[in-house]
């Protein structure tokens, strides 16, 4: 990943003649070899006070915002407040918010998640970085483009969207209503189907032979099979590929499809939730062909007589069965 550079003042004077001129930020972006969003980051941040934008006075509001540092720097109290609930497995989203619970009369005491995230991924390589990157839930070294939520793998025919999914399922009060998903393995080749259902948080774990649109409908449609009927009303799921014959599912099944919006993980929060405990038992890199079914199935019994604290501590065998009878 190339190294980022801030805008020299060449560079701004390029893009204040661009502005004046009416030109678009994406064009201007194309001549110049930076990303349309930094332009536009530049313009918003650096504009005056009559919200024109100027090369000399944005260069020097962007200078006076170097000397000041960032604000994690200015303040050690914040950061070892952070520090400390990073180290807990808290997530920037979480301590943000706590911040303004704990602190509401210090303004000092104050991080929005973003610019949290975006102080993380600058530090300097070393200990602390890396330290603190393994709290984060998603482990990775280097933060990923945010999506504009617009769907890059192609179109289901005939999908039927979350917005149609009855009342009953979004407010959890009817059991029945499933989710679910692959949990991919070593080098996305191999993938496990997860299975979770809303109400319950029972999981079903689909051993896989093939990623296949026709083999995951007929795994899925195999393990809901001995179901009884009134535990099969609907299925929400992404828009993978892998669910293209939806239509053949619920003819067979009798459980209606609906599927999330695009890059929208939290529509389906329940099954990405359990997808990253799933992850104790096959890390990333899992080859799941090597693993029997005897073997997979054994974590399904294991997750699904845990306690839960949304379920009263009961576990999701005992919810499921007390719904039953």
């Amino acid at each position: 990943m190339a190294r980022y550079r801030r805008l020299t003042l060449c560079e701004r004077e390029e893009l204040s003649r661009g502005v004046a001129q009416g030109r678009s930020l994406r064009a201007l972006a194309g001549e110049m070899g930076r990303s349309a969003a930094t332009l536009s980051r530049e313009v918003r941040r650096n504009a005056g006070s009559c919200r024109s934008y100027r090369a000399v006075p944005a260069d020097g509001r962007a200078r006076a915002r170097c000397r000041r540092g960032r604000r994690l720097d200015r303040h050690p109290q914040l950061w070892g407040w952070v520090q400390a609930k990073l180290l807990c497995c808290w997530s920037p989203e979480q301590i943000a918010a706590q911040l303004k619970r704990e602190f509401a009369n210090d303004p000092t005491m104050r991080i929005s998640h973003e610019a949290l995230y975006t102080y993380l991924y600058v530090l300097p390589r070393g200990g602390l970085r890396r330290e603190l990157l393994v709290y984060l839930r998603q482990h990775r070294k280097r933060r990923r483009p945010r999506s504009r939520g617009e769907d890059r793998r192609g179109q289901i025919t005939e999908m039927i969207s979350i917005e149609e999914r009855p009342a009953e399922a979004a407010d959890r009060t009817v059991p029945g209503h499933w989710e679910g998903d692959l949990l991919m393995g070593k080098g996305n080749r191999t993938a496990l189907g997860t299975l979770v259902e809303r109400t319950t948080r029972s999981l079903i774990l689909v051993p896989l032979k093939a990623k296949d649109a026709a083999s995951v409908r007929r795994a899925f449609a195999r393990e809901l099979k001995g179901l009884p009927r009134q535990m099969k009303l609907s299925l929400t799921y992404d828009r993978g590929k892998e669910m293209a014959e939806h239509r053949l599912f619920t003819k067979e099944t009798t459980m209606q499809v609906y599927f999330a919006h695009p890059q929208s993980p939290w529509e389906r929060g329940t099954n990405e939730n359990t997808n990253g405990l799933l992850r104790q038992f096959f890390p990333k890199g899992t080859d799941f062909a090597t693993l029997s079914r005897r073997e997979i199935k054994r974590v399904q019994r294991l997750m699904n007589g845990r306690p839960r604290h949304v379920l009263g501590w009961q576990s999701p065998y005992e919810a499921f069965e007390n719904l039953l009878h």
